[in-house]
């Protein structure tokens, strides 16, 4: 079990992640199912047929609807969803940051209102540590604060300082929720997560403290929040050198094509986003050669599929034409298609990163396609 880096390419990495649940090839994007289901109509199943590895799951959504005690009662989440692959759950801290209001941080976790009811609730190291543990997820990764962009550095430095003293209760709560008899996954992994906003000394010095920890793996938090993209990289850059080398690399809530072909160049393995999905089903999609609106009027008798490079179910199937009248008439499956498509893209783009990997020939694939996925059609 573990991590096996297979070789490099500059920083570049080409992997194998064994995990309790299955094989991961890295690099590779994680497909967002926030409350157990990707946004679109989209079910595991369907996964299946569209490369995806790894499925993602939601901690603050799932605890809050349908309750965690609930899925863990139908025997967690790869039996309540049908997914049999790896998953990986959010420890809710970026949603209790993002979406709760009145939240209130303390030592002990965060005291706030649920989004949805406004019911009182709270979340601390171990109480992430058992929601997840209920979850039954593959990885579960470790509770931490995500401070607001752009932080002051007196603030960045005391919240990772925090996150920090909340890493080490989730690793001893881990260990001993793990040693229960009635735990669904008794090999669940942790990820502790590096933060220290934008500020290049407090997140190489967090880096090098959690890098001791002996962590099934590490993630870059706190970033693609609104700071500019350069700022990204350079974070990346900063910290990468101090990333255990044995250990998968996780960069949070990214992102574009093109930014996950920047970070992959940088060293990262594994990569989320609710971009791809959340673009299709307001009709925009990605292609080898840009991003498209499909409800642009130029389409209206378009014969051609999304994107003619495409082997998708959706683009060997049906025509701009006819995805775009179903987004003009309110049908669902307008949405269902495009989510296919942009998630069948983005699993194809890490597929054919690792081919080029694998021939020695990535430094071209990133020279050909840096610039060029992200610009508009």
């Amino acid at each position: 079990m573990g991590m096996s880096v297979l070789f490099t390419e500059g920083n570049a990495r080409r992997g194998v992640l064994e995990t309790p649940h299955g094989t991961v090839q890295t690099p590779a994007f994680m497909n967002v199912a926030t409350a157990g289901a990707i946004k679109g109509g989209v079910s595991a199943y369907d996964l299946k047929d569209i490369k995806c590895q790894v499925q993602l799951c939601n901690t603050y959504h799932l605890h809050v609807r349908p309750g965690d005690d609930l899925v863990a009662r139908r025997g967690g989440l790869h039996r309540f969803t049908g997914w049999d692959g790896p998953i990986l759950t959010d420890s809710g801290g970026f949603q209790v940051f993002s979406l709760a209001t009145l939240r209130k941080i303390k030592e002990e976790g965060v005291s706030f209102s649920s989004h949805i009811d406004g019911k009182k609730l709270f979340i601390g190291p171990e109480e992430s540590m058992r929601i997840q543990s209920n979850l039954a997820s593959t990885i579960a990764m470790a509770f931490d604060e995500c401070v607001e962009n752009p932080a002051k550095y007196d603030y960045a430095k005391a919240s990772v300082a925090r996150t920090t003293r909340w890493l080490e209760r989730c690793q001893k709560e881990m260990r001993r929720l793990n040693e229960l008899p009635d735990t669904i996954n008794k090999q669940q992994w942790l990820f502790g997560i590096n933060q220290g906003s934008t500020f290049d000394d407090l997140r190489v010095a967090h880096m090098k403290d959690i890098a001791t920890m002996g962590l099934d793996g590490y993630a870059i938090g706190g970033l693609a929040v609104g700071e500019p993209v350069a700022d990204m990289y350079r974070i990346i850059e900063a910290v990468e050198p101090y990333m255990p080398k044995d250990k998968p690399r996780y960069l949070m809530g990214v992102g574009t094509p093109e930014n996950i072909l920047e970070a992959v160049y940088r060293g990262v393995d594994l990569f989320d986003c609710v971009m791809p999905s959340r673009n299709a089903r307001h009709g925009h999609v990605f292609t080898w050669d840009g991003h498209r609106n499909l409800i642009n009027s130029k389409y209206a008798e378009d014969d051609l599929p999304i994107d003619e490079h495409c082997d998708c179910p959706t683009c060997r199937r049906h025509s701009r034409a006819y995805i775009r009248h179903l987004f003009k008439a309110g049908e669902m499956l307008g949405m269902r298609l495009a989510v296919i498509h942009n998630l069948y893209f983005y699993n194809t783009l890490m597929e054919r990163i690792r081919e080029a990997m694998d021939n020695g020939r990535f430094e071209g694939f990133y020279r050909e396609y840096t610039n060029r996925l992200d610009q508009r059609i």
